[in-house]
């Protein structure tokens, strides 16, 4: 199974009319910018924090919403940087005691999306005071900006994600974070 993920980081860059994005991660070898890259590890997904994870997982929770079957997302930072973005980082959990198939319906119902496998690509921030919906950013190739080849979680495991967004203003300071199967939540951002 390839599970699609970023540790340490993920920087974007708007290129005129299109995305490039750079992943920085374990596995990844530096490419060309003109070419998105796309982080995949082979190996199993990580199932549950190690210790050399936990140290580097933040341990504020900004927030959790409960989805189907004993999923659960928690939030743990909320970053807006300098190029415009705001990037969620989190994990996904599974508080039941058999295993959970994550909703492909969390992927959104954009075809460019969902033929890149189950994603959180259907997330969106709702600024109701601006009256603006937020969608998580593509790349070039409309891959959802965000983790992808999302599976299945066994029984109280849980997977780190991310979900890159165009920042609100910042006079914006709280969304509410919807994402598909999961109850919305009120999101604070700094």
């Amino acid at each position: 199974m390839n599970v699609s993920y970023v540790r340490g980081g993920f920087l974007a860059f708007a290129v005129a009319a299109s995305l490039t994005v750079v992943g920085c991660g374990a596995d990844a070898k530096p490419k060309t910018a003109d070419k998105p890259t796309q982080v995949t590890q082979s190996a199993q997904p990580p199932a549950s924090t190690t210790a050399s994870e936990g140290a580097e997982s933040p341990t504020e929770t900004l927030l959790v919403v409960k989805g189907q079957k004993g999923l659960e997302l928690a939030i743990n930072s909320a970053e807006r940087d300098a190029g415009g973005f705001v990037t969620l980082k989190g994990r996904l959990s599974n508080a039941s005691n058999g295993v959970v198939a994550v909703p492909p319906q969390t992927s959104g119902n954009e075809t460019e999306v969902v033929k890149h496998g189950t994603s959180l690509g259907g997330a969106t921030l709702v600024d109701s005071l601006g009256k603006k919906r937020y969608y998580v950013l593509r790349d070039t190739d409309g891959r959802p900006l965000t983790t992808t080849n999302l599976d299945s979680l066994g029984p109280g495991k849980s997977t780190t994600v991310f979900m890159q967004f165009p920042a609100p203003p910042a006079s914006t300071t709280e969304v509410s974070f919807q994402l598909p199967t999961f109850e919305p939540a009120t999101l604070k951002l700094s």
